[in-house]
């Protein structure tokens, strides 16, 4: 049976600037008692407890900053959790741990992992998260920043194998595919989402997540850029081709509408041959005059 998460309490401290004036007052009276000599033990011990009772007023004290909290324990029991600002006072007795409210960056380390496919990648992401709950974050973990910085790189290595790097080549027949390198947004959403499932129990927020490094391992990175390389060079030569095609078609349509002059199949065949070999070369190509006829 899991125990149950302690979550926070909120706790009404008193206006410090008040308990100031009422603490300065005590000690005024007793130093006034003093002075004036009241005769006897009596003045004596008024005196005293005026000087005690003013020095623990003013022990009460304590001062918060903007996105700052106080937690308060009064001999090791979580009474609550000051959100104010400004001079605040609290019963002496309690203990004040402040704790900082304000957004905090992570930059994840790089890790070497394996993406989807198994290649080996280094990923690495910069997180930006605060403290929701002060009572979990203290209370539940150990060391809260210690747990979100573990906690953040097993959430990158576990996001990095649910996803390739890059897409593959069966991607046209089953769709677009979310990848590490072309669906950033979806990648840092997902990011997010673990990271926030996994902080939860400390208690704290994931306001933003983001990849900052993204690249194979240097053991494959010279292979796979040779196959971007590759599969670059092939659809650029798909496009020329369909292009040359539609050219020479557009070519061969606009000589018969116009009867510049009239082809049979075999001239068709060759200014075709010699049409694609114009557009398609990757050379620039040198005219050959021919001085008989197609035949000869």
């Amino acid at each position: 049976m899991t125990a149950a998460i302690r979550a926070e309490r909120p706790f009404t401290s008193a206006n410090g600037y008040l308990m100031t004036a009422v603490g300065a007052g005590l000690i005024a009276l007793g130093v006034a008692t003093l002075v004036r000599g009241i005769a006897g033990v009596g003045g004596r011990l008024l005196a005293a407890g005026l000087l005690l009772s003013g020095a623990l007023v003013l022990a009460g004290l304590y001062m918060l900053q903007p996105n700052t909290s106080a937690l308060l324990l009064l001999f090791g029991e979580y009474r609550g959790t000051d959100r104010s600002e400004g001079l605040r006072w609290a019963n002496p007795l309690l203990v004040k741990r402040k704790l900082s409210l304000r957004a905090r960056n992570l930059n994840a380390p790089t890790l070497k992992v394996n993406d989807r496919r198994g290649n080996p990648v280094e990923i690495s992401a910069a997180v930006v998260w605060r403290v929701r709950d002060t009572a979990q974050a203290v209370f539940e973990v150990d060391d809260f920043e210690l747990f979100v910085k573990v906690q953040a790189e097993a959430a990158l290595r576990h996001l990095a194998s649910q996803y390739a790097y890059d897409q593959g080549e069966d991607a046209e027949a089953d769709g677009p595919e979310v990848t590490l390198r072309g669906s950033i947004d979806e990648v840092a959403a997902a990011l997010k989402t673990e990271l926030q499932a996994r902080f939860a129990d400390a208690g704290v927020e994931v306001i933003d997540a983001k990849l900052t490094h993204l690249a194979y391992a240097p053991e494959i990175a010279q292979v796979m850029l040779r196959r971007q390389q590759a599969e670059a060079i092939i659809s650029a030569r798909r496009k020329i081709v369909t292009g040359a095609v539609t050219m020479v078609e557009a070519a061969l349509q606009g000589l018969s509408e116009r009867e510049i002059v009239h082809l049979d199949d075999e001239r068709k065949a060759a200014m075709v041959s010699n049409l694609l070999v114009v557009l398609c070369s990757d050379k620039d190509t040198q005219p050959i005059l021919n001085a008989g006829t197609l035949y000869n």
